[in-house]
């Protein structure tokens, strides 16, 4: 059974860092897609990062380039999303969803692509 936890969300200051895992269980993340989406209250879920399963190829929506990195530990089957110097707009309930879908365009799937998800972890910027 495939299951995927998010991790590392809480409450920063804006300016701060924090960094988010989704860890899977039931899979290799190796040579999954995963995704990175948010959803702030009232608006819909937006995503933010991925990193494919082609050759690891990173794309990141433009308001958090330069700001938020996407790796994977496959020693730990993880995935990470470090986020930097957050404003208080970075603030949402994070997403991770991966799929084993090959995807080759050079821009991130939408959340349609993934087949599997996790629950969530809260990210608050505030000071």
């Amino acid at each position: 059974q495939v299951q995927l936890v998010e991790s590392g969300g809480g409450l920063v200051q804006p300016g701060g860092s924090l960094r988010l895992s989704c860890a899977a269980s039931g899979f290799t993340l190796d040579y999954a897609a995963v995704g990175w989406f948010r959803q702030a209250p009232g608006k819909e879920r937006e995503g933010v990062s991925c990193i494919t399963n082609s050759i690891g190829n990173t794309h990141y929506v433009d308001s958090v380039k330069g700001r938020f990195t996407i790796s994977r530990d496959n020693a730990k089957n993880t995935v990470a999303l470090q986020m930097n110097s957050l404003k208080a707009e970075d603030t949402a309930v994070y997403y991770c969803a991966t799929t084993l879908k090959r995807w080759y365009a050079p821009i991130c799937p939408g959340s349609g692509w993934y087949d599997n998800w996790g629950q969530g972890t809260q990210v608050t910027v505030s000071s």
